[in-house]
């Protein structure tokens, strides 16, 4: 009987000595077999918010409806941008669930007939032909050995490279690793189950913003007529469908970061009367825009928005003569000619007043006028840095055709070692039948007196002097001036 009973007794503590180990192995079976993946996409946004930055650097958000397990989920992000940057990605529910992140993979290599054939090396595929004169498929079996410049493949009886024109690969089925669209696939613990929204934002690059000017010169060229435009470039790899716009006005500080530029120039012609701006105000140090109504920022394209519109600005023209400070240096004689210089031309008005006096991000101002019949041409164009308000923006427009100046220097004597007298003489010519003033720059380096001269000069830099010239119409002024330098 004891024996019988301890026989008994080791039966029934083996079976449930099997039991329990079977029940923790299904236990933890279950905790670490993978939930299965659970699709969000692009239809699942209810909200997306787009703020570009200078620099090729834009924040998405974007709030969508999500369908989540109480406890562990994996959910695919559908449709995120190709170029997010995957350690800024953060998802938080707006629906009053604890997420706990474990783990995110951004897959964003995407499937094409290349890779599909690159991830199936060293497996099998099926090699299906098709006989024209027999009107009937056939299927062979191979192992795909390379796929470099080209597949090379291993049948039952031979290897051969690339495929005829009437056959075709048949796949077993695309591998995880490819995504016909670039997505967040995220592990993480919910502490609710059910219909959740929850807002993804991340940074991404390959969305860019800049703003180009477009301004229309008056006839009597003393005012301006000036309608901004931002041009944006969506080359991110994802649609962003009724987003809400907010563009960054300002040099935001990034680590490691190399800028892209991207010169997409809008159709040359003078600006229509220009929609309401976007609405502006300030964050932080910089200035933030926002568009009043949602637009769709479509992958690979460019969009035009406007910015702002402002009529009769005042302006000023200004001829300018720059020389060059190396004539200073040496004893070397000037050509027999002298040193035939050209005129340029500078328009600039202050940021101020009626529709202007507010913040002008940087871009390109383009510049027309109106000919005799009434038909705008372009003029000149010119970069400008972000110009606060009550600033002056300044363009150089081009070189004057009919205003020209020539320079000589007409007498040199040495006076000590380190110590020179010039003289030079500044011809100027005018052939348009309108009078002019040329501002006259010349860069002199040392320590230097002026001895004598036939205009005041004005001492704008240590190193400079400047002088306004008047130019008749259809004549001729001279500048002279006897100077002393020491080096």
């Amino acid at each position: 009987m004891r024996n019988t009973f301890f026989h008994s007794s080791s039966t029934h503590v083996h079976a449930l000595t099997f039991c329990l180990a079977m029940g923790i192995t299904a236990s933890v079976a279950a905790q670490t077999t993978a939930p299965t993946e659970t699709v969000s996409r692009a239809e699942d946004r209810k909200a997306v918010a787009v703020t570009i930055y200078n620099e090729s650097l834009a924040l998405i958000r974007e709030e969508r409806e999500v369908n989540l397990n109480a406890g562990r989920n994996l959910l695919a992000l559908r449709e995120v941008s190709g170029q997010m940057k995957p350690e800024t990605a953060s998802l938080r529910s707006l629906s009053g669930a604890k997420l706990e992140l474990l783990e995110q993979n951004f897959d964003f290599d995407l499937l094409t007939p290349q890779k599909l054939l690159d991830k199936y090396v060293g497996k099998t595929v099926t090699v299906v032909r098709y006989n024209d004169t027999a009107n009937k498929e056939t299927r062979e079996d191979a192992k795909v050995l390379a796929n470099n410049s080209g597949v090379v493949l291993k049948y039952a009886d031979r290897i051969e490279t690339g495929l005829p024109d009437n056959a075709r690969i048949v796949y077993e089925g695309v591998p995880e690793t490819l995504r016909d669209r670039p997505t967040l696939v995220v592990d993480l613990d919910s502490d609710k189950g059910g219909a959740q929204r929850a807002e993804l934002s991340y940074l991404t690059g390959g969305l860019s913003w800049k703003a180009d000017y477009v301004a229309s010169l008056a006839d009597d060229e003393k005012t301006l007529d000036l309608a901004g435009w931002v041009t944006l470039t969506n080359k991110s790899g994802a649609a962003y469908e009724n987003a809400k716009l907010q563009l960054v006005a300002g040099d935001v500080n990034r680590v490691q970061e190399k800028p892209v530029a991207f010169d997409a120039r809008r159709a040359e012609a003078m600006a229509p009367a220009a929609p309401a701006p976007m609405m502006r105000e300030q964050l932080f140090e910089y200035h933030l825009y926002t568009l009043g109504r949602p637009t769709t920022l479509r992958d690979q394209q460019t969009k035009q928005v406007a910015l702002l519109s402002a009529a009769h600005v005042p302006v000023n023209k200004e001829y300018r003569m720059e020389g060059a400070d190396y004539w200073y240096y040496s004893e070397s004689k000037t050509p027999e000619q002298g040193d035939k210089r050209s005129v340029e031309v500078f328009i600039e008005f202050t940021n101020k007043d009626g529709d202007l006096g507010q913040p002008l991000p940087k871009g390109t101002v383009r510049v027309y006028k109106k000919d005799k019949e009434g038909r705008p041409l372009f003029i000149g164009e010119d970069k400008i840095d972000h110009t606060p308000k009550n600033e002056k923006v300044r363009m150089k427009l081009g070189k004057a055709f009919d205003v020209t100046g020539n320079w000589k220097r007409t007498d040199f004597s040495r006076i000590s070692k380190r110590v020179f007298e010039q003289e030079i003489t500044i011809e100027l010519s005018n052939a348009k039948d309108t009078p002019v003033t040329v501002r006259v720059v010349e860069p002199i380096p040392g320590s230097w007196t002026m001895l004598k001269e036939n205009h005041p000069h004005l001492k704008s830099t240590a190193s400079s002097a400047m002088w306004d010239v008047p130019v008749p119409a259809d004549g001729k002024s001279e500048l002279k001036y006897r100077i002393r330098t020491q080096w």
